[in-house]
Protein backbone atom coordinates (compact mmCIF):
# COMPACT_ATOMS: atom_id res chain seq x y z
CA UNK A 1 0.00 0.00 0.00
CA UNK A 2 1.38 3.40 -0.68
CA UNK A 3 2.33 5.97 1.88
CA UNK A 4 0.89 9.57 0.78
CA UNK A 5 1.56 12.50 2.52
CA UNK A 6 -2.04 13.42 2.51
CA UNK A 7 -3.91 13.10 5.83
CA UNK A 8 -6.65 15.54 7.37
CA UNK A 9 -5.07 18.57 9.17
CA UNK A 10 -8.05 19.00 11.40
CA UNK A 11 -7.54 16.03 12.76
CA UNK A 12 -6.52 16.02 16.52
CA UNK A 13 -4.88 13.64 18.92
CA UNK A 14 -1.90 11.30 18.40
CA UNK A 15 -1.14 9.18 15.14
CA UNK A 16 -2.17 5.36 16.08
CA UNK A 17 -2.21 1.87 14.67
CA UNK A 18 -4.82 0.48 13.87
CA UNK A 19 -4.65 -3.75 13.83
CA UNK A 20 -8.43 -4.15 12.19
CA UNK A 21 -10.19 -7.72 11.93
CA UNK A 22 -13.26 -8.92 9.29
CA UNK A 23 -16.40 -9.43 10.83
CA UNK A 24 -19.17 -11.75 9.32
CA UNK A 25 -20.79 -8.89 8.28
CA UNK A 26 -18.13 -6.97 6.40
CA UNK A 27 -17.78 -5.12 9.74
CA UNK A 28 -14.23 -4.20 11.15
CA UNK A 29 -13.12 -4.61 14.32
CA UNK A 30 -10.06 -4.30 16.47
CA UNK A 31 -7.57 -2.26 18.66
CA UNK A 32 -5.91 1.46 17.96
CA UNK A 33 -2.62 1.24 19.73
CA UNK A 34 0.16 4.14 19.80
CA UNK A 35 2.77 4.32 17.42
CA UNK A 36 5.45 3.45 19.75
CA UNK A 37 3.58 0.59 20.70
CA UNK A 38 2.94 -1.20 17.48
CA UNK A 39 6.22 -3.70 17.77
CA UNK A 40 3.45 -5.91 19.58
CA UNK A 41 1.84 -6.02 16.33
CA UNK A 42 4.60 -7.07 14.16
CA UNK A 43 5.32 -9.55 16.54
CA UNK A 44 1.83 -11.29 16.91
CA UNK A 45 1.21 -10.17 20.34
CA UNK A 46 -2.44 -8.52 19.98
CA UNK A 47 -4.79 -10.72 21.07
CA UNK A 48 -8.84 -10.40 21.32
CA UNK A 49 -11.81 -12.71 21.96
CA UNK A 50 -11.91 -15.37 18.54
CA UNK A 51 -16.00 -14.63 19.58
CA UNK A 52 -15.19 -11.24 17.63
CA UNK A 53 -15.66 -12.81 14.50
CA UNK A 54 -18.88 -14.47 15.56
CA UNK A 55 -20.82 -11.26 16.36
CA UNK A 56 -24.37 -10.81 14.57
CA UNK A 57 -25.16 -7.63 12.80
CA UNK A 58 -26.13 -6.49 16.53
CA UNK A 59 -22.86 -7.02 17.97
CA UNK A 60 -24.01 -10.14 20.24
CA UNK A 61 -22.33 -13.33 20.48
CA UNK A 62 -25.48 -15.33 20.39
CA UNK A 63 -23.52 -17.42 22.59
CA UNK A 64 -26.71 -19.38 23.31
CA UNK A 65 -26.24 -20.28 20.04
CA UNK A 66 -23.08 -21.07 18.99
CA UNK A 67 -21.51 -21.84 22.26
CA UNK A 68 -18.06 -20.06 21.49
CA UNK A 69 -17.85 -17.24 23.89
CA UNK A 70 -18.49 -17.53 27.49
CA UNK A 71 -19.68 -20.61 27.91
CA UNK A 72 -16.34 -21.66 26.91
CA UNK A 73 -14.77 -19.27 28.22
CA UNK A 74 -14.85 -16.38 25.44
CA UNK A 75 -10.51 -17.28 24.80
CA UNK A 76 -8.35 -15.14 23.26
CA UNK A 77 -7.03 -15.89 19.39
CA UNK A 78 -3.72 -14.42 18.18
CA UNK A 79 -4.48 -10.92 15.51
CA UNK A 80 -1.87 -12.06 13.07
CA UNK A 81 -0.81 -8.65 11.03
CA UNK A 82 -0.48 -9.14 6.56
CA UNK A 83 1.76 -6.43 6.37
CA UNK A 84 0.89 -5.90 2.70
CA UNK A 85 -2.42 -4.13 3.87
CA UNK A 86 -0.72 -1.31 5.71
CA UNK A 87 -1.87 1.46 5.06
CA UNK A 88 -2.02 5.01 5.84
CA UNK A 89 -5.55 6.92 7.43
CA UNK A 90 -5.38 9.69 5.88
CA UNK A 91 -8.91 11.06 7.91
CA UNK A 92 -6.28 10.95 10.97
CA UNK A 93 -3.54 12.62 12.78
CA UNK A 94 -0.58 12.53 10.30
CA UNK A 95 1.36 8.84 10.56
CA UNK A 96 -1.50 7.00 11.43
CA UNK A 97 -1.58 3.89 9.68
CA UNK A 98 -4.08 1.07 9.73
CA UNK A 99 -3.68 -3.16 8.63
CA UNK A 100 -5.89 -5.88 8.09
CA UNK A 101 -5.08 -9.15 10.46
CA UNK A 102 -6.38 -12.78 10.67
CA UNK A 103 -7.16 -14.40 13.56
CA UNK A 104 -5.18 -17.35 14.37
CA UNK A 105 -5.29 -19.85 17.22
CA UNK A 106 -2.54 -20.53 19.41
CA UNK A 107 -1.25 -23.87 18.00
CA UNK A 108 -0.71 -21.32 14.51
CA UNK A 109 -3.65 -22.84 12.70
CA UNK A 110 -6.50 -19.89 11.18
CA UNK A 111 -9.74 -19.49 12.78
CA UNK A 112 -12.63 -21.27 11.06
CA UNK A 113 -14.13 -17.86 11.69
CA UNK A 114 -11.83 -16.07 10.10
CA UNK A 115 -13.97 -14.58 7.02
CA UNK A 116 -9.50 -13.66 5.08
CA UNK A 117 -8.76 -16.99 5.97
CA UNK A 118 -11.97 -18.32 4.34
CA UNK A 119 -10.95 -16.73 1.45
CA UNK A 120 -7.31 -17.72 1.54
CA UNK A 121 -8.15 -21.52 1.86
CA UNK A 122 -10.00 -21.32 -1.85
CA UNK A 123 -7.18 -19.82 -3.21
CA UNK A 124 -4.73 -22.41 -1.76
CA UNK A 125 -7.17 -25.11 -3.84
CA UNK A 126 -6.39 -22.12 -7.15
CA UNK A 127 -2.79 -22.80 -6.04
CA UNK A 128 -2.82 -26.61 -6.04
CA UNK A 129 -3.94 -26.74 -9.33
CA UNK A 130 -1.00 -24.27 -11.02
CA UNK A 131 -4.28 -21.36 -11.16
CA UNK A 132 -4.63 -17.64 -10.42
CA UNK A 133 -7.68 -15.76 -10.34
CA UNK A 134 -7.52 -12.61 -11.89
CA UNK A 135 -10.43 -10.23 -9.52
CA UNK A 136 -12.05 -6.66 -9.71
CA UNK A 137 -14.85 -5.30 -8.18
CA UNK A 138 -17.14 -2.62 -8.44
CA UNK A 139 -18.83 -1.29 -5.43
CA UNK A 140 -22.32 0.68 -5.70
CA UNK A 141 -23.44 2.78 -2.71
CA UNK A 142 -25.53 6.21 -1.38
CA UNK A 143 -24.39 9.42 -0.02
CA UNK A 144 -26.91 10.85 2.23
CA UNK A 145 -27.86 14.00 4.11
CA UNK A 146 -26.65 13.69 8.16
CA UNK A 147 -29.85 13.85 9.88
CA UNK A 148 -31.08 10.11 9.32
CA UNK A 149 -30.70 9.83 12.96
CA UNK A 150 -33.14 12.04 13.77
CA UNK A 151 -35.45 11.36 10.78
CA UNK A 152 -34.98 7.49 10.85
CA UNK A 153 -34.64 7.21 7.07
CA UNK A 154 -32.01 8.53 4.68
CA UNK A 155 -32.54 11.64 2.56
CA UNK A 156 -30.26 12.64 -0.35
CA UNK A 157 -27.70 15.30 -0.56
CA UNK A 158 -29.60 18.77 -0.76
CA UNK A 159 -27.97 20.10 -3.60
CA UNK A 160 -29.38 17.22 -5.33
CA UNK A 161 -32.40 18.15 -5.19
CA UNK A 162 -35.33 20.71 -5.39
CA UNK A 163 -37.62 21.35 -2.78
CA UNK A 164 -36.59 18.14 -1.10
CA UNK A 165 -37.35 15.84 -4.11
CA UNK A 166 -34.47 14.20 -6.22
CA UNK A 167 -33.69 15.77 -9.84
CA UNK A 168 -34.79 12.53 -11.52
CA UNK A 169 -32.56 10.14 -12.18
CA UNK A 170 -28.80 10.30 -11.98
CA UNK A 171 -27.25 7.49 -14.32
CA UNK A 172 -23.98 8.67 -15.74
CA UNK A 173 -25.31 12.69 -15.41
CA UNK A 174 -22.14 14.43 -14.88
CA UNK A 175 -23.84 17.22 -12.82
CA UNK A 176 -24.33 14.91 -10.28
CA UNK A 177 -20.74 14.65 -9.81
CA UNK A 178 -19.68 18.01 -9.89
CA UNK A 179 -22.23 18.48 -7.23
CA UNK A 180 -20.58 16.27 -4.68
CA UNK A 181 -17.22 16.61 -6.38
CA UNK A 182 -15.17 18.05 -2.76
CA UNK A 183 -16.80 14.49 -1.54
CA UNK A 184 -15.99 12.35 -4.62
CA UNK A 185 -12.52 14.46 -4.44
CA UNK A 186 -11.93 13.44 -1.18
CA UNK A 187 -12.39 9.74 -1.89
CA UNK A 188 -9.91 9.55 -4.75
CA UNK A 189 -7.45 11.39 -2.42
CA UNK A 190 -7.79 9.12 0.42
CA UNK A 191 -7.33 6.16 -2.07
CA UNK A 192 -4.77 7.36 -3.49
CA UNK A 193 -3.10 7.69 -0.79
CA UNK A 194 -3.78 4.44 0.56
CA UNK A 195 -2.54 2.52 -2.77
CA UNK A 196 -6.04 1.18 -3.93
CA UNK A 197 -6.49 0.87 -7.45
CA UNK A 198 -9.36 3.23 -7.78
CA UNK A 199 -10.37 3.70 -11.75
CA UNK A 200 -13.47 5.01 -12.94
CA UNK A 201 -16.39 6.97 -10.55
CA UNK A 202 -19.69 7.26 -12.21
CA UNK A 203 -22.92 8.47 -10.90
CA UNK A 204 -25.58 5.68 -10.65
CA UNK A 205 -29.30 5.43 -11.00
CA UNK A 206 -30.45 6.83 -7.60
CA UNK A 207 -29.95 10.32 -5.98
CA UNK A 208 -26.70 10.10 -4.26
CA UNK A 209 -25.87 6.69 -5.85
CA UNK A 210 -22.20 6.39 -7.25
CA UNK A 211 -19.85 3.20 -7.88
CA UNK A 212 -16.30 3.29 -7.77
CA UNK A 213 -14.30 0.47 -10.07
CA UNK A 214 -11.56 -0.68 -8.57
CA UNK A 215 -8.62 -2.16 -10.78
CA UNK A 216 -7.99 -6.18 -11.40
CA UNK A 217 -5.79 -7.77 -9.61
CA UNK A 218 -3.81 -11.14 -9.67
CA UNK A 219 -4.31 -11.66 -6.14
CA UNK A 220 -8.51 -12.36 -4.60
CA UNK A 221 -7.47 -11.16 -1.12
CA UNK A 222 -6.00 -8.52 -2.25
CA UNK A 223 -8.84 -7.17 -3.96
CA UNK A 224 -11.15 -8.42 -0.79
CA UNK A 225 -8.71 -5.97 1.06
CA UNK A 226 -9.16 -3.11 -1.95
CA UNK A 227 -12.55 -3.19 -1.10
CA UNK A 228 -13.16 -3.37 2.35
CA UNK A 229 -10.77 -0.60 2.65
CA UNK A 230 -13.38 1.55 -0.20
CA UNK A 231 -16.16 0.80 2.20
CA UNK A 232 -13.99 2.57 4.65
CA UNK A 233 -12.94 5.41 2.72
CA UNK A 234 -16.44 6.43 1.31
CA UNK A 235 -17.72 6.74 5.42
CA UNK A 236 -14.44 8.36 6.54
CA UNK A 237 -14.86 10.75 3.30
CA UNK A 238 -18.43 11.13 3.63
CA UNK A 239 -17.82 12.77 7.69
CA UNK A 240 -15.51 14.92 6.76
CA UNK A 241 -18.08 16.56 4.23
CA UNK A 242 -20.78 16.44 6.71
CA UNK A 243 -22.23 13.92 4.99
CA UNK A 244 -23.00 9.89 5.24
CA UNK A 245 -22.99 7.24 3.16
CA UNK A 246 -24.24 3.73 2.92
CA UNK A 247 -23.86 0.62 1.60
CA UNK A 248 -27.41 -0.82 2.34
CA UNK A 249 -28.44 -2.66 -0.33
CA UNK A 250 -32.07 -0.49 -0.64
CA UNK A 251 -31.91 2.26 1.29
CA UNK A 252 -34.85 3.60 -0.56
CA UNK A 253 -38.27 1.78 -1.55
CA UNK A 254 -38.85 3.59 -4.58
CA UNK A 255 -34.76 4.07 -6.32
CA UNK A 256 -32.12 1.90 -7.36
CA UNK A 257 -30.17 -0.93 -4.80
CA UNK A 258 -26.78 -0.88 -4.69
CA UNK A 259 -24.62 -3.95 -5.88
CA UNK A 260 -21.17 -5.05 -5.50
CA UNK A 261 -20.17 -6.60 -9.45
CA UNK A 262 -17.36 -9.01 -9.58
CA UNK A 263 -15.06 -9.49 -12.47
CA UNK A 264 -13.22 -12.41 -12.44
CA UNK A 265 -10.70 -14.48 -14.84
CA UNK A 266 -8.40 -17.28 -14.31
CA UNK A 267 -4.48 -17.75 -15.41
CA UNK A 268 -1.97 -20.71 -15.72
CA UNK A 269 1.37 -20.22 -14.44
CA UNK A 270 2.53 -18.84 -17.23
CA UNK A 271 0.05 -15.89 -17.01
CA UNK A 272 -2.04 -16.75 -20.02
CA UNK A 273 -6.14 -16.42 -19.52
CA UNK A 274 -7.41 -19.86 -19.55
CA UNK A 275 -10.52 -18.46 -20.09
CA UNK A 276 -9.76 -17.09 -23.65
CA UNK A 277 -11.87 -18.77 -26.47
CA UNK A 278 -9.25 -17.30 -29.06
CA UNK A 279 -12.30 -17.39 -31.37
CA UNK A 280 -13.75 -20.40 -30.95
CA UNK A 281 -16.69 -21.63 -28.93
CA UNK A 282 -15.86 -20.37 -25.27
CA UNK A 283 -16.70 -23.90 -23.59
CA UNK A 284 -14.31 -23.12 -20.54
CA UNK A 285 -16.08 -19.81 -20.03
CA UNK A 286 -20.13 -20.84 -20.52
CA UNK A 287 -18.43 -24.25 -17.74
CA UNK A 288 -17.71 -21.08 -15.30
CA UNK A 289 -21.06 -19.92 -15.72
CA UNK A 290 -22.74 -23.48 -15.29
CA UNK A 291 -20.70 -23.64 -12.27
CA UNK A 292 -21.85 -20.35 -11.00
CA UNK A 293 -25.55 -20.88 -11.39
CA UNK A 294 -25.39 -24.37 -10.08
CA UNK A 295 -24.31 -22.88 -7.03
CA UNK A 296 -25.83 -19.44 -6.45
CA UNK A 297 -28.96 -20.34 -4.54
CA UNK A 298 -26.92 -21.52 -2.29
CA UNK A 299 -24.34 -18.90 -1.63
CA UNK A 300 -27.21 -16.05 -2.18
CA UNK A 301 -27.10 -15.59 1.85
CA UNK A 302 -23.77 -14.59 0.63
CA UNK A 303 -24.50 -12.67 -1.74
CA UNK A 304 -27.34 -10.99 0.18
CA UNK A 305 -26.42 -11.35 3.73
CA UNK A 306 -29.27 -9.30 5.35
CA UNK A 307 -33.37 -9.11 5.14
CA UNK A 308 -33.00 -5.41 3.42
CA UNK A 309 -30.29 -7.45 1.03
CA UNK A 310 -34.04 -9.06 -0.22
CA UNK A 311 -35.66 -5.74 -1.70
CA UNK A 312 -32.95 -5.84 -4.24
CA UNK A 313 -34.09 -8.56 -5.77
CA UNK A 314 -37.07 -6.93 -7.74
CA UNK A 315 -38.15 -7.93 -11.37
CA UNK A 316 -37.16 -5.15 -14.47
CA UNK A 317 -34.45 -4.07 -11.92
CA UNK A 318 -30.72 -4.51 -12.85
CA UNK A 319 -30.82 -6.89 -9.78
CA UNK A 320 -30.80 -10.06 -11.97
CA UNK A 321 -34.02 -12.66 -10.20
CA UNK A 322 -33.25 -15.38 -12.47
CA UNK A 323 -30.16 -17.72 -12.95
CA UNK A 324 -29.16 -16.60 -16.34
CA UNK A 325 -26.01 -15.88 -18.40
CA UNK A 326 -25.53 -13.88 -21.39
CA UNK A 327 -23.05 -12.53 -23.42
CA UNK A 328 -22.78 -8.67 -22.31
CA UNK A 329 -26.10 -8.94 -21.12
CA UNK A 330 -26.65 -6.91 -17.88
CA UNK A 331 -30.03 -8.55 -16.94
CA UNK A 332 -28.30 -11.81 -16.48
CA UNK A 333 -26.90 -13.35 -12.99
CA UNK A 334 -23.98 -13.95 -14.97
CA UNK A 335 -22.18 -11.84 -17.97
CA UNK A 336 -19.49 -12.54 -20.20
CA UNK A 337 -18.42 -9.10 -21.38
CA UNK A 338 -15.60 -10.44 -23.36
CA UNK A 339 -14.86 -13.82 -24.90
CA UNK A 340 -10.97 -13.44 -26.39
CA UNK A 341 -7.52 -12.47 -25.45
CA UNK A 342 -6.48 -11.28 -21.74
CA UNK A 343 -9.14 -9.30 -20.90
CA UNK A 344 -11.62 -12.55 -21.18
CA UNK A 345 -13.67 -12.52 -18.13
CA UNK A 346 -17.07 -12.97 -16.32
CA UNK A 347 -19.11 -10.66 -14.33
CA UNK A 348 -20.90 -12.02 -11.46
CA UNK A 349 -24.08 -9.27 -11.04
CA UNK A 350 -25.93 -10.44 -7.61
CA UNK A 351 -24.20 -9.66 -4.75
CA UNK A 352 -25.64 -6.57 -3.11
CA UNK A 353 -22.71 -3.85 -1.78
CA UNK A 354 -23.58 -5.09 1.85
CA UNK A 355 -21.60 -8.60 1.00
CA UNK A 356 -18.46 -9.07 2.47
CA UNK A 357 -16.11 -9.03 0.19
CA UNK A 358 -14.00 -12.03 1.13
CA UNK A 359 -16.96 -14.59 1.82
CA UNK A 360 -18.35 -13.24 -1.23
CA UNK A 361 -15.04 -13.89 -3.64
CA UNK A 362 -14.74 -17.49 -1.60
CA UNK A 363 -18.16 -18.58 -2.39
CA UNK A 364 -17.37 -17.04 -6.50
CA UNK A 365 -14.10 -18.62 -7.18
CA UNK A 366 -15.60 -21.77 -5.19
CA UNK A 367 -18.40 -22.12 -7.65
CA UNK A 368 -15.95 -21.63 -10.58
CA UNK A 369 -13.84 -24.07 -9.17
CA UNK A 370 -16.97 -26.50 -10.30
CA UNK A 371 -16.58 -25.25 -13.66
CA UNK A 372 -12.69 -25.38 -14.43
CA UNK A 373 -12.66 -29.50 -12.57
CA UNK A 374 -15.76 -30.21 -14.84
CA UNK A 375 -16.89 -29.10 -18.24
CA UNK A 376 -20.53 -28.08 -17.44
CA UNK A 377 -23.90 -26.89 -19.50
CA UNK A 378 -25.10 -23.60 -18.50
CA UNK A 379 -28.43 -24.03 -20.10
CA UNK A 380 -29.71 -21.54 -22.87
CA UNK A 381 -28.09 -18.13 -23.32
CA UNK A 382 -30.20 -14.82 -22.53
CA UNK A 383 -30.19 -12.72 -25.48
CA UNK A 384 -31.73 -9.53 -25.93
CA UNK A 385 -34.23 -11.20 -28.31
CA UNK A 386 -34.46 -14.53 -26.24
CA UNK A 387 -34.95 -15.36 -22.26
CA UNK A 388 -35.06 -19.00 -21.90
CA UNK A 389 -38.72 -19.95 -21.00
CA UNK A 390 -37.75 -22.59 -17.69
CA UNK A 391 -35.05 -21.04 -15.33
CA UNK A 392 -34.89 -21.10 -11.84
CA UNK A 393 -35.08 -17.73 -9.66
CA UNK A 394 -33.52 -16.64 -6.86
CA UNK A 395 -35.40 -16.09 -3.95
CA UNK A 396 -36.98 -12.86 -2.08
CA UNK A 397 -37.23 -14.51 1.11
CA UNK A 398 -34.38 -14.01 4.02
CA UNK A 399 -35.52 -17.61 5.55
CA UNK A 400 -35.42 -19.29 2.37
CA UNK A 401 -31.79 -18.56 1.36
CA UNK A 402 -30.29 -19.12 5.38
CA UNK A 403 -32.14 -22.78 4.99
CA UNK A 404 -30.52 -23.39 1.37
CA UNK A 405 -27.28 -22.38 2.77
CA UNK A 406 -27.38 -24.17 6.14
CA UNK A 407 -28.24 -27.51 4.14
CA UNK A 408 -25.44 -27.12 1.55
CA UNK A 409 -22.49 -29.78 0.16
CA UNK A 410 -21.26 -26.57 -1.78
CA UNK A 411 -21.45 -24.46 1.43
CA UNK A 412 -19.63 -27.21 3.67
CA UNK A 413 -16.59 -27.64 1.22
CA UNK A 414 -15.74 -24.13 0.75
CA UNK A 415 -16.63 -21.95 4.17
CA UNK A 416 -16.46 -25.52 6.09
CA UNK A 417 -19.24 -27.09 8.25
CA UNK A 418 -18.25 -25.20 11.17
CA UNK A 419 -18.51 -21.51 9.61
CA UNK A 420 -21.36 -23.24 7.61
CA UNK A 421 -23.06 -23.46 11.04
CA UNK A 422 -22.34 -20.63 12.73
CA UNK A 423 -23.09 -18.40 9.81
CA UNK A 424 -26.30 -20.42 9.43
CA UNK A 425 -27.40 -20.11 12.78
CA UNK A 426 -26.31 -16.52 13.32
CA UNK A 427 -28.27 -15.24 10.01
CA UNK A 428 -31.15 -17.77 11.12
CA UNK A 429 -31.88 -15.70 14.50
CA UNK A 430 -31.49 -12.48 12.48
CA UNK A 431 -34.33 -13.59 10.02
CA UNK A 432 -36.50 -14.65 12.60
CA UNK A 433 -36.32 -11.35 14.75
CA UNK A 434 -36.99 -9.76 11.23
CA UNK A 435 -40.02 -11.44 11.15
CA UNK A 436 -41.15 -11.60 14.09
CA UNK A 437 -41.04 -7.12 13.93
CA UNK A 438 -43.78 -5.75 13.56
CA UNK A 439 -43.69 -2.55 10.88
CA UNK A 440 -45.08 0.82 9.84
CA UNK A 441 -45.95 -0.61 6.14
CA UNK A 442 -47.86 -3.14 8.63
CA UNK A 443 -49.94 -0.46 11.08
CA UNK A 444 -50.38 2.12 8.34
CA UNK A 445 -51.93 -0.39 5.72
CA UNK A 446 -53.71 -3.30 8.11
CA UNK A 447 -54.40 -1.34 11.34
CA UNK A 448 -56.86 0.91 10.08
CA UNK A 449 -58.99 -1.43 8.02
CA UNK A 450 -58.79 -4.33 10.02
Amino acid sequence: MADDKIHDTAAGGNPRIELLLVGMNGDLRGKQIPLDAQKKIWAGEVRLPSSTQSLDVWGDDNDDITGLSLSVGDPDGNCIPDKRSLAPMPWAPEGSMQVLATMHEFDGTPSFMDPRAILASVLKRYEERGLTPVVATELEFYVVEPNWRETGRPSPPTNLTYRGEPNGFQLYDMTAVDALDDYLQTVRAYARAQGLPADATTAEFGPGQFEINLLHRPDALAAADDCIYLKRIVEQAARKHGLKSTCMAKPYSDHAGSGLHVHASVIDKDGRNILDAKGDDPRRLKSLCAGLLQTMRDAQLVFAPFANSYRRFQPGSFAPVDLTWGYGHRGTAVRIPDLNGPAARIEHRVAGADANPYLLLAAILGGMLLGIDSELDPGEETTPSHMPRHTTQLTHDFLTAVDAFRVSPFIADIFGERYQKLYGDTKRKEAITYLRTVSDFDYRTYLPRL
